[in-house]
């Protein structure tokens, strides 16, 4: 995107959160428009300056971060969330997405990594670190038929696939030569067909099952 992405930070440890800020405001295309050390306050300023970004402590005093994750994906659904975190409890990530957020990022990564992370949400897609991947990947697959994905068309089966390579079903169209509008349609039945509410549910069950290799 042409603009500078618009970034809300909120962390409740001072120095951790003038860090990030710092390594954020050195990064290119991106702005970080206000700091907030709790989940109330970050609601007001998500309302007030309405970030392209809000990056969430999971962990705070008061509403911690999926309460404040969920108040704020109602309040904004325009501000992607980005949960920055020390837990690796495969819970709290589910939670995080059922709450509204876009991202689950381990704190630890490099300022570079964390920009790239911010400027993936802020377009709409979805990120897991790797290290978590794996067990997400797991709770999503229970209880979901070993067979799910042979109901899907082959061509569904090829959306399916590129999909899971981060492509935006713009991006799609245009490598498949068809409309945005029927790759929705496609979407939307892949999701069905995999009892899936997300885009990277679904594309974490195709990985799980190993039934996209040639």
């Amino acid at each position: 995107m042409s603009d500078s992405i618009r970034v809300l930070v909120c962390d409740d440890h001072p120095l951790f959160r003038q860090g990030v800020v710092h390594s954020l405001g050195s990064a290119p295309g991106l702005t970080v428009v206000g700091e907030a050390a709790s989940g109330e306050d970050a609601l007001k300023l998500a309302c007030e300056l309405l970030p392209d970004v809000v990056l969430l402590d999971i962990s705070m005093p008061g509403w911690n971060g999926l309460v404040t994750a969920e108040k704020i994906s109602t309040a904004c659904p325009a501000s992607a969330i980005v949960m920055l975190t020390v837990s690796e409890d495969k819970d709290k990530l589910l939670a995080a997405f059922k709450a509204g957020a876009r991202a689950y990022v381990l704190k630890g990564v490099s300022a570079q990594e964390l920009a790239n992370v911010i400027t993936t949400a802020a377009r709409g897609e979805v990120y897991v670190s790797p290290s978590l991947a794996a067990e997400m990947l797991v709770s999503l697959t229970c209880g979901h038929a070993p067979d799910a994905l042979q109901e899907l068309t082959d061509r569904e089966r090829e959306i399916l696939r590129l999909i899971g390579t981060g492509l935006t079903n713009r991006e799609i169209g245009a490598k498949l030569f068809l409309a945005e509008k029927t790759i929705k349609h496609y979407v939307t039945n892949i999701l069905q067909k995999l009892q899936v509410r997300s885009r990277v549910e679904a594309a974490l069950i195709a990985a799980r099952h190993d039934q996209l290799k040639k």
